[in-house]
């Protein structure tokens, strides 16, 4: 089958880190999301059958303190895709790996399983690490050069891939003899590879690394820099990358009522405490955002992670994303407060105006 990354659809959608509390917001209104199994797989099932491209989880170790200490809760990324590749059917799964806690040989044989088992819908977000409390928990130094071990790692796993013969590898971070691993996965080379980056160093990695890159931006026009720029660094390597963006989504009847809701959890309902360590932490030791962006838009990071945010009547939300589009993205991710109670109406009321828009099939 045709991995749905590259599938038909001009504008992909995928569902963005439902397997971890509070999705990407940091809120404390009661219906914020618990990261229960239920839960998930009923989101799941709603976006695989309504054609939505890719489930895309976070990959957290420890929460952001404050009152709700968000992000806690979270399921292992790569058993998360393995357990809902038997409740879906068409939708690709990712798993969002930090290099320096999980060995190349390790992910390479969990990858090809989940590969397996979902008949060819796995996929890696590669992820090399920024939070220092995450690295003191597995009790590892984040070095300086995270990115030089992220390439050895992923050399490892596609050559465990591609190698017919066993190999010896002798690198600055990996020392390994005699280096083996099947089942192959079905997906050839490798399975789909994404990685979001917004630094120059990032985004090198990425064009050496990933099938598609996810970057941020304060505004849809500015985001056509970005996709130049990474297009350049993929063209560079002989590779064509494509760019997508992420976004947190509050889709009601009403512009009003929308915007009302947003300011209701992303203000009045803000865990600050949390808010102001995540930010803080973020802006010192990841370059994943405009610098600009913690200045102006607070109210961004506690909505939704410092990602886009679409909020309005189903109409405004499909418009942007035609803007989106048009400015070269290849799709989106999309996040909500409840995924089960918010999704069906997005689903429902967005999408058919992306159909009619020729965006979607």
């Amino acid at each position: 089958m045709t991995h749905p990354m590259h599938g038909p659809n001009r504008f992909k959608l995928g569902v963005f880190s439902m397997n971890a509390d509070g999705g990407l917001t940091l809120t404390r209104v009661a219906e914020r999301w618990p990261a229960h199994w239920d839960g998930i797989a009923r989101a799941a099932r709603m976006a695989d059958e309504a054609g939505l491209e890719f489930l895309l989880p976070i990959a957290r170790w420890k929460g952001f303190g404050g009152e709700m200490n968000s992000r806690e809760t979270s399921m292992e990324t790569l058993t998360h895709a393995a357990a809902l590749s038997g409740i879906t059917k068409n939708i690709a799964l990712f798993a969002t790996v930090h290099v320096p806690m999980v060995h190349p040989v390790f992910a390479a044989k969990a990858l090809a399983t989940i590969d397996q088992v979902s008949s060819g819908r796995a996929g890696l977000n590669i992820v090399c690490g920024w939070n220092p409390e995450e690295f003191d928990l597995f009790g590892l130094t984040m070095i300086e050069d995270r990115y030089a071990q992220g390439l050895e790692w992923a050399e490892i796993v596609n050559r465990i891939y591609t190698e017919p013969e066993p190999f010896d590898f002798d690198g600055q971070f990996y020392k390994l003899k005699n280096v083996s691993g099947k089942p192959l996965p079905l997906q050839r080379p490798r399975p789909v590879t994404l990685n979001a980056a917004f630094s120059p160093a990032g985004r090198d990695f990425a064009a050496h690394t990933a099938d598609f890159l996810f970057t941020t931006f304060n505004d849809i026009e500015a985001g056509r820099s970005h996709i130049t720029d990474m297009q350049a660094r993929g063209q560079a390597l002989g590779r064509d990358i494509g760019v997508f963006t992420t976004c947190h989504v509050v889709c009601r009847e009403t512009q009003a009522e929308a915007e009302d809701y947003y300011e209701h959890y992303a203000v009045t309902m803000a865990d600050n405490a949390s808010a102001d360590h995540y930010m803080s932490q973020k802006q010192k030791n990841s370059n994943s955002h405009d610098p600009e962006t913690y200045r102006l838009h607070r109210k961004r990071f506690v909505g939704g992670a410092g990602t886009y945010p679409l909020v309005g009547t189903p109409n405004h939300i499909a418009s942007e994303m035609i803007r989106m589009s048009n400015a070269g993205f290849a799709g989106t991710t999309v996040s909500f407060v409840n995924f089960a109670n918010e999704l069906p109406y997005f689903l429902a009321n967005v999408l058919p105006l992306l159909q009619a828009a020729g965006l979607r099939q």
